[in-house]
């Protein structure tokens, strides 16, 4: 039992802005004007285990490439590199 456990996804994580994120409170998935706050949230649900990255993928219909790219401006340049008028700025 205490193996099942160790395996179940959490029902929340927190959040870019410090609160918490639940499924419900992701982007819808017809999701189509990506913000700062929107692809943040969806890479804070991947990586606190609250969706897999093949499931943020097939949900909001996104590459792995694209989504490792929101990752990777988040850890060089916080949230501001999200910005998608700042990509050539930061590359």
């Amino acid at each position: 039992m205490a193996e099942a456990s160790l395996l179940s996804k959490p029902k929340q994580v927190i959040g870019p802005d410090g609160s918490p994120l639940t499924i419900a409170d992701l982007p819808p998935p017809n999701t189509k004007r990506w913000v700062i706050r929107r692809k943040a949230e969806v890479v804070a649900a991947v990586r606190g285990g609250l969706l897999s990255l093949e499931d943020a993928c097939k949900r909001y219909t996104l590459t792995i490439e694209e989504f490792s790219a929101w990752q990777q401006a988040i850890d060089r340049h916080g949230l501001p590199g999200l910005r998608a008028t700042r990509i050539q700025q930061y590359r």
